[in-house]
């Protein structure tokens, strides 16, 4: 993958990480809310699960972020 490439990776993994760790502050002060336009509707266990979820998907955005910038560091 080019350089570009990573960039585009990283770039992605940031807006999962913001979209994601927003929705679950959100939830903490709004627990009847529907979390990312009811995407996530569909996890059990209620509030707890998709609070769990949404961590889960910003650690994974953050994780995917890190990776690909240190792709793009050894490439240049």
């Amino acid at each position: 993958m080019s350089k570009g490439g990573y960039s585009a990776v990283q770039i992605a993994g940031m807006v999962i990480t913001v979209v994601s760790a927003q929705a679950a502050i959100r939830s903490f002060f709004d627990h009847d809310a529907r979390q990312l336009w009811g995407a996530l509707d569909w996890i059990p266990g209620g509030w707890g699960g998709q609070l769990a979820a949404l961590v889960v998907l910003a650690l994974a955005g953050m994780v995917l972020a890190g990776w690909a910038h240190d792709r793009a560091k050894a490439k240049s």
